[in-house]
């Protein structure tokens, strides 16, 4: 017995289609076809090809009968093609089977390549093969659908529709293997370290929580990559990356997806100048590779991704944009009450590092449109960065802003396990005082610390916002294939 699928007047006529076709002997869900081209090479090598025979497949998106010929379109992943079949060419019976197609299906088809007395390039049809029978149709207005939750839902549909979201994630590719070429080209290893973890070390979130039953052991996914990468600089790699997953546990904006792409790069004995460097030098190769320049147009907004790019102290930024001078800020209850005086609500247990964070957020990575490095953060908010030998108070770290929004985040890695040790107790009491963000003690690392790890620079990139960047997507969303969304009622 067939199982069972709901149904609507169009389904149920496809549904008897295919009762059709299995009755009269045919697959209707063929078997391996092989390909002599791709659709793009028939435009693009037109001239080679014209009058050749060739073999190509792809999804039914257009069909015009006109009696004894008709026409259709068919798309793979490289771009459309106009077919044109004749009664007298394929037989009637054969003719008829092609007319009876229905928009979605997906076919193969031997022809040769031509250009109409219109000059549309096309592929006469001499033979075609059935390959998948689609049983439900494609959305109405298919072409540019606009439904953004269908989009998100159901990505397949949007890549069939829109032709340019198949290009955004082409290009997310192409930024991918661009950034793996530069890394791989300047000596670094690319490494693959645990999703799970007994502890989310690394950074500042909240991490998602699963238990493994076999050995009765509470875990997390991670929320960053670089505790293991440090691991790996005190056993003697010099150079390390990784472009991996990582999982927060918190809220869903066109900024954030819990589950988001970062790439972490650990180089010993550099320090973040030598990170800021090279951050500027990644950004500028993807931008040449996906848009062929570095002056690019972001949501209307020009931007010149030109290295070098200015540094701006944190410090001077709060100063400049809030007429603050962080450094005269005594105490806890004097930063808040700093933040409650510029309108902000801020809890009153905040620590002075929570405060100035939500200052700078506030106030001062909105005016960052072109590309800065926000240098120089405080030690409150950089327990991995090392000291600033000429102001303890603050650390060797920068943030890379473009659009006002974070791309990158590298320190000058601590180094120091007594001080780093230090950091965790502080970071220890952060978190009794309510701040659930505050990293984790790990003992694991401080021992690993405490056999020796060289000077050393690290970043982390958002790969998602920087594909949003060069692709001129409004949203996360826009840029990951399938985004978390909340599940649909059922009715």
């Amino acid at each position: 017995m067939e199982p069972e699928i709901q149904t609507n007047e169009q389904i149920r006529i496809r549904l008897e289609k295919l009762k059709t076709l299995k009755e009269s002997g045919k697959n209707p869900y063929g078997e391996r076809f092989d390909r002599t081209h791709l659709i793009e090479a028939i435009t693009n090598q037109f001239e080679e090809l014209e009058n050749q025979t060739v073999t190509i497949a792809g999804r039914l998106v257009a069909l015009r009968d006109q009696g004894k010929a008709c026409f259709a379109n068919i798309i793979d992943q490289t771009g459309t093609v106009q077919l044109y079949c004749k009664i007298d060419v394929l037989g009637e019976a054969e003719f008829r089977s092609f007319v009876d197609l229905d928009l979605g299906d997906i076919i193969g088809v031997t022809g040769i390549v031509f250009k109409t007395k219109r000059g549309q390039i096309s592929v006469q049809v001499n033979s075609f093969r059935l390959l998948s029978k689609a049983l439900r149709p494609l959305p109405e207005k298919w072409h540019g659908l606009k439904d953004t939750d269908l989009r998100y839902r159901q990505r397949y549909l949007d890549l069939i529709s829109n032709p340019e979201v198949k290009e955004t994630f082409l290009k997310r590719t192409k930024i991918i293997r661009t950034i793996r070429h530069l890394l791989d080209n300047e000596g670094f290893v690319e490494v693959e370290t645990p999703v799970l973890s007994v502890l989310a070390g690394g950074g500042h979130a909240r991490p998602f929580e699963t238990h493994h039953n076999a050995l009765d052991l509470d875990l997390t996914l991670r929320i960053a990559l670089e505790l293991y990468h440090k691991r790996l600089i005190v056993g003697g790699f010099d150079r390390v990356y990784e472009i991996g997953h990582c999982f927060r546990n918190e809220g869903i904006s066109t900024r954030h997806n819990p589950e988001f792409t970062m790439m972490e790069l650990y180089q010993a004995y550099a320090d973040y100048e030598v990170m800021m460097e090279l951050t500027e030098r990644i950004i500028k190769e993807a931008a040449l590779a996906v848009c062929g320049t570095t002056k690019i147009s972001y949501q209307g907004t020009e931007i010149d991704l030109t290295p070098p790019f200015p540094r701006l102290s944190i410090i001077e930024a709060i100063e400049k944009y809030t007429g603050i001078k962080w450094l005269e800020v005594a105490d806890d209850q004097a930063a808040v009450a700093a933040a409650q005086q510029l309108g902000l609500k801020i809890d009153p247990k905040s620590t002075k590092g929570m405060v100035l964070d939500e200052i700078c957020s506030e106030f001062v990575e909105p005016k960052l449109m072109q590309p800065t490095f926000l240098i120089d953060y405080p030690i409150e908010i950089s327990p991995l960065a090392k000291k600033k030998a000429d102001n303890p108070e603050l650390t060797y770290r920068f943030e890379l802003f473009i659009y006002g929004r974070e791309m990158a985040n590298a320190f000058s890695e601590l180094n120091d396990p007594l001080d780093q040790r230090e950091r965790f107790v502080a970071q220890a009491r952060e978190k009794a005082k309510g701040n659930e963000d505050a990293m984790v003690w790990d003992e694991d690392f401080l021992v690993a610390l405490e056999h020796g790890m060289p000077p050393t620079g690290g970043m982390g990139m958002g790969i998602d916002r920087l594909v949003m960047l060069l692709t001129d997507s409004p949203s996360i969303r826009d840029v990951i294939l399938f985004p978390l969304m909340r599940p649909l009622e059922n009715k």
